[in-house]
Formats: structure tokens, C-alpha cells, sequence
């Protein structure tokens, strides 16, 4: 399969919706594929389909519906629903796969498709190529797939608890000895996929709430909402309606949270929060924390105080999961807000992240302003160079020297990290540092040694 061919990116496929990849043809064909591959490879035959709050949602749930029917396999819909959801009603009612309609935090025009297994990870990469392979052959008409007649097409059935399973699942991650009576809650739904459950959650915990993204009309998704938009929370604890905010987004995986003072408190933050909590108590396995590259070397400075250790992934969500799956860990995540208690769920799960941290405060008595000051992020700096050319910095002699120079001089209490984007002719240059002064030369000198290799663009 070429380059050109693949529609399967690091979370699913997804695009602007009816431009291919991302049209009903398309979907029709993914839905065959799922069903093709999870048909031959499980004795029950059931997945499950969710989607957030966008418009064509219900143009690719149809696609996707026709397609799996057509393989002889049953649907169960479970309607608007966040994506850790999907993947808990997967296992929960011990599915075949879960497929999730969703372009998290892009907005409304784009859509997605993303895949779970039986078990509520995402797909490995062998059988994701498996259901890209069958989709483009059956989209091209060069695979003639076994279709199934009469009693053996599949049957679809609208499934009306799946939100309730889901809160309750959510309420059992909060301990019974706790309550969350006489706080108030400022909830930015992002008129995405938690506007529904999310409410009902700390409403039956017993926060006081106030409310805003949870009027989706199919074209508001994260439109000036949720969690790229902590704005609007700030000014709500600022006018005095409530004491924290949570922000989520398009299909609730990833979470922002803003204190009694105004401040946002990130993904590195809470990471930070919930570890110091989790190893007091036994519950941070092998004392470990997985996260990205991009995470602030405050965090790791205030882990490695705490006696635990930070191992760094690729920026991506599934990429930490990874990581954690394979060494047994169960805390991890992304700046962004991407957060994973993998004791918990198999995946980022907004809500769940929040009850974690609301239950640290709840248990300390500590202010969410004050537990945040566990973690200083260090100062960082980003430069994003046009270059004439993207040769492999092993290559590039200058720039190699310069970042061995420029490690050196930061030591332990700076970091560089160098990479390439993926989808521009840039080169990505960050250093952080505790001396403002040495972080400025550090860019400096890395951006004249990349000219210097690469040329300028």
C-alpha cells in the first residue's frame, strides 16, 4: 500500500467531511472492513457506534451502519456519547469493536472515524492496515467481500441506557466516602459530546453547577468553547459563579481545569497532582509517569523530587497508552489535557480525569490553587524555521554539535528538542530552561546552526 493509499493517520482517519477521505462512501467501505477483519477474528459478532455532536454525524453513523449490516454483523447505537465512553461500552457489553464518529477538537465542517477493539484500546497498527486494506479494496470495487442474505444480514438496535452505564461507571471511579456537596463547578461542555452526561455526573455528586457548552446545534462544536477556549471559564470564576472550572472538548477525552484564582491548570499540572497522590497512596505503579516529548521539564523536576520517573513518548495520545499498556503503568498523558488512568480506563477520559483531581482536593482539603504549585513550569521557548530542506538531523553536522553544546550547558534544569513537522517544511526548535538569559542564546545558537545545515525556506 503507497503512502497516497493510507487514510488511517495517528488517531483514526479524518477530514473535512464529504471530501474524501472523510465521505459516506468512504464509511460504508470502513464499516465493511471493521467488520470483515473483527467477523474473522472473534466468535461474537456486535459493534458498537458512537459520535459526538456534529452535523454529518448522522450521514457517516448511517454509512457506517450500512456497511457492517451488509457483513453480516450487529450494530448497537449508543447516539452522542464522548469517546472514553465509547471504549468503556465496548468492553462493558463485550463487543467486537467500538467506532467512534468524531474530529475531537477540529471544527464542525471536519469529521473523523476511530476505531476500538474488543478490549478498548485503540487498534494496533497490523490490524488497522488489516480494515484500511479491506476498506480501499471494497471503496475500488477489487475485493469481492462475502455478503451475507436473508436472516444473516446484520441487525441494528438503538441502545437507550448507554449513557447511563456510563455515569454509573463514572460515579464508581469516585470513592463512596466522598461527596462533592457545597463545591461549585463552572463546566464548559464544548456543545460536544459530554453535554449530557458530564452535567449529570457532578450534579449527582453534589457540586453546585453552572453550565455553558451544552446547547450543540450540529454546527457549534468547540466554537469558541471547551477546552481551547479556558477563557470563558476564567471569566466565570472571576464574576464569582463558581469556584473551579473544568473544560472538555469536541468528544471529551481531553480536559483543562482553571482554579480560585483564574489560573489554567494543564494536562502537565494535573499529571503532576494526581502522581504526588497516587505514590502516597501504593497506587502509582512502578512509580512511574508516561508523557510526550512536549511535556514542561517542570513536570519531570517535580516527579524526579517526588522519587518518580517520567518516560517520554511521541506526541500522541495512543502513543502514550502504548507505553503504559506495555511497562504496566497507570498514569500518563499530554500537556493538551489528554489523560489516561489506565487502572480506570483505556483511554483519555475528560470527565473521569476531573473527578480525579476533585477527589485529591476533597481528601486534602487543599484548594485546587494550591495543589497546582506541586509542579513550576520551567520557561520555554519555540522556534519554527522555513527550511530549504528536511535532511535527517543525523546528517547535519552543525546542528548536531550545536545540540550536544547546548545539553550540555542546560544539564538537568533545561531541555532541548529538535524535530520536523510532520506536515510543513519546518523545523521545530524548543528549549526550555530555568535562566531565561541561556534559554534565548540555546534558540539562538540551534536556529544558525539549522540554517547553517539546512538552509532557510
Amino acid at each position: 500500500m503507497s503512502n497516497q493509499e493510507k487514510i488511517f493517520g495517528t488517531d483514526g482517519v479524518r477530514g473535512v467531511a464529504n471530501i474524501y477521505p472523510m465521505t459516506v462512501e468512504m464509511a460504508m467501505a470502513i464499516g465493511q472492513g471493521v467488520a470483515a477483519v473483527f467477523k474473522n477474528h472473534a466468535r461474537r459478532h456486535k459493534i458498537i457506534i458512537g459520535k459526538d455532536t456534529r452535523i454529518s454525524g448522522y450521514m457517516f453513523e448511517n454509512a457506517l451502519v450500512a456497511g457492517i449490516l451488509s457483513m453480516g454483523v450487529d450494530v448497537r447505537l449508543v447516539g452522542p456519547l464522548p469517546t472514553p465512553a465509547i471504549a468503556f461500552i465496548t468492553r462493558n457489553m463485550r463487543a467486537d469493536a467500538g467506532i467512534v464518529i468524531s474530529a475531537s477538537h477540529n471544527p464542525y465542517e471536519d469529521n473523523g472515524i476511530k476505531i476500538f477493539s474488543r478490549t478498548g484500546y485503540k487498534l494496533p497498527d497490523e490490524v488497522e492496515e488489516e480494515v484500511e486494506a479491506y476498506a480501499l479494496a471494497a471503496l475500488g470495487g477489487t475485493h469481492e467481500l462475502d455478503r451475507p442474505t436473508a436472516q444473516a444480514i446484520g441487525k441494528a438496535q438503538r441502545i437507550d441506557d448507554a449513557p447511563g452505564r456510563y455515569i454509573v461507571f463514572l460515579k464508581n471511579a469516585f470513592p463512596t466516602e466522598y461527596t462533592l456537596d457545597g463545591i461549585r463547578l463552572a463546566l464548559d461542555c464544548a456543545h460536544g459530546a459530554t453535554y449530557r452526561v458530564a452535567p449529570s455526573v457532578f450534579r449527582e455528586l453534589g457540586a453546585e453547577l453552572t453550565l455553558m457548552g451544552v446547547d450543540p446545534d450540529g454546527t457549534n462544536i468547540n466554537h469558541g468553547v471547551g477546552a481551547l477556549h479556558p477563557e470563558n471559564l476564567q471569566e466565570a470564576i472571576k464574576a464569582g459563579k463558581a469556584d473551579i472550572g473544568l473544560a472538555f472538548d469536541g468528544d471529551g477525552d481531553r480536559l483543562i481545569m482553571v482554579d480560585e484564582e483564574g489560573q489554567i491548570v494543564d494536562g502537565d499540572a494535573i499529571m503532576a497532582i494526581c502522581a504526588d497522590d497516587m505514590i502516597s497512596r501504593g497506587g502509582l505503579r512502578q512509580a512511574t509517569v508516561v508523557a510526550t516529548v512536549m511535556s514542561n521539564l517542570g513536570l519531570e523536576i517535580a516527579l524526579r523530587e517526588r522519587g518518580i520517573r517520567m518516560l517520554r513518548t511521541k506526541v500522541g495520545d495512543r502513543y502514550v497508552v502504548e507505553a503504559m499498556a506495555a511497562g504496566g503503568f497507570s498514569l500518563g498523558g499530554e500537556q493538551s489535557g489528554h489523560l489516561v488512568f489506565l487502572d480506570h480506563n483505556t483511554t483519555g477520559d475528560g470527565i473521569l480525569s476531573a473527578l480525579m483531581v476533585l477527589r485529591v482536593m476533597v481528601a486534602t482539603g487543599k484548594p485546587l490553587c494550591e495543589l497546582r504549585q506541586i509542579m513550576r513550569p520551567i520557561p520555554q521557548t519555540l522556534v519554527n524555521l522555513k527550511v530549504a530542506q528536511k535532511k535527517a538531523l543525523a546528517d547535519s553536522p552543525r546542528l548536531s554539535k550545536a545540540m550536544r553544546r547546548q545539553e550540555e550547558r542546560l544539564g538537568e534544569r533545561g531541555r532541548i528538542l529538535v524535530r520536523y513537522s510532520g506536515t510543513e517544511p519546518l523545523l521545530r526548535i524548543m528549549v526550555e530552561a530555568e535562566d531565561e538569559a541561556l534559554m534565548s542564546q540555546a534558540a539562538q545558537a540551534l536556529e544558525e546552526a539549522a540554517i547553517a545545515d539546512l538552509g532557510q525556506g
